[in-house]
């Protein structure tokens, strides 16, 4: 009980992901569990956009995320429409260097500055917006993502992974066989201790390569994963992705998820959508040369024979934004339900 309302749940839930994949699954969560239970995990890696910008120009972790999850995490409907008003807003009106900066990305990078730290200014942030779920960044080292791909080539930066799909001559054939840090990528204390005292860990959906795994890649997190009594739960992306998950069935998922756990057991769950989109809708997602991921349940045993496969109806289409997501509530409820 806090604040006077009670919570159907009272789970330790430690949450990876990053974009608006991760911001349904918090959506959901902080509905339905003590938000005092909650860690949401974001990456650092960002380089594109504001965040881009003020990580070149101010030496600061991108905060893009970070503003993503603290906004996903306010548990006032109305507090939260004004604050996503305020963090959306670019400045479009203004001259100067600021122009097109998010107002939102710019209150981060100043909180970091002023507590001499991202993991202290994410705290302050938390605090003066009184979010009572923790939002921690994954590592307080500056990140450079990189991907290897077939044939050798070599890409550097988050957004240049993120949107090879979108780039003239792109070739579906070339798939990424790797991503790594440029540097040593050094833990926060403070998400290893989360993931070793977790009930349940939940890696969200969200684009593989440059949102999900490379949480993986940060030193300790896969090891304090390994050693912890958590249920490992792996939410399954609705669509695929040009550029990043091309043809990828539900196996491909989880075979890289295998590898960069370094354990084809740990993961526990796999929660799966069933619904479907009729064949107007679809033939609008493959001419974007996207379609549903398929679950092809004897692959997926063959990588991981004790894994558990939910598939249940959890997505829904909004018509106007021509737009297949996950409901929130739905998603959350699964979650929570599982013993």
């Amino acid at each position: 009980m806090a604040n006077g309302r009670k919570y159907p749940y009272q789970q330790k839930i430690v949450t990876f992901g990053g974009g608006t994949g991760h911001f349904s699954l918090l959506r959901g969560l902080v509905e339905l569990n003590q938000p005092e239970l909650i860690s949401a995990i974001v990456g650092t890696w960002d380089s594109g956009g504001s965040s881009g910008r003020l990580r070149t120009e101010l030496g600061v972790l991108p905060p893009g995320d970070i503003r993503q999850c603290l906004l996903a995490l306010m548990e006032d409907p109305k507090q939260r429409q004004v604050a996503q008003k305020l963090f959306d807003d670019r400045l479009a009106d203004i001259d100067g260097p600021l122009k097109g900066h998010s107002l939102g990305n710019l209150i981060s990078a100043r909180l970091e500055h002023i507590y001499k730290g991202a993991d202290r200014g994410v705290e302050a942030e938390r605090l003066l917006f009184r979010i009572r779920a923790r939002v921690l960044p994954v590592s307080i080292s500056e990140l450079n993502l990189m991907a290897k791909l077939e044939g050798g080539e070599e890409l550097e930066g988050e957004t240049n992974i993120d949107l090879r799909g979108e780039k003239k001559g792109y070739n579906s054939k070339k798939k990424i066989t790797r991503i790594y840090f440029e540097t040593n990528a050094d833990p926060n204390p403070e998400v290893i201790q989360a993931a070793v005292t977790a009930e349940k860990i939940v890696f969200s959906m969200g684009d593989l390569y440059t949102s999900v795994l490379p949480h993986l890649l940060v030193a300790g997190v896969k090891e304090a994963i390994e050693g912890s009594k958590a249920k490992v739960i792996l939410i399954l992306n609705l669509m695929t992705k040009m550029g990043e998950t091309d043809n990828f069935k539900a196996s491909d998922y989880l075979k890289s998820f295998s590898y960069y756990l370094g354990d084809k057991n740990r993961i526990d769950v796999m929660i799966a959508n069933s619904n479907g989109l009729d064949s107007e809708i679809l033939k609008v997602y493959k001419k974007d040369k996207q379609q549903p991921v398929e679950v092809d349940h004897a692959e997926c045993k063959k990588i991981a024979p004790g894994i558990k496969i939910i598939e249940k109806p959890l997505a829904v289409y909004h018509i106007r934004e021509h737009l297949f997501r996950h409901d929130p509530e739905e998603l959350a409820k699964t979650i929570l339900e599982l013993s």
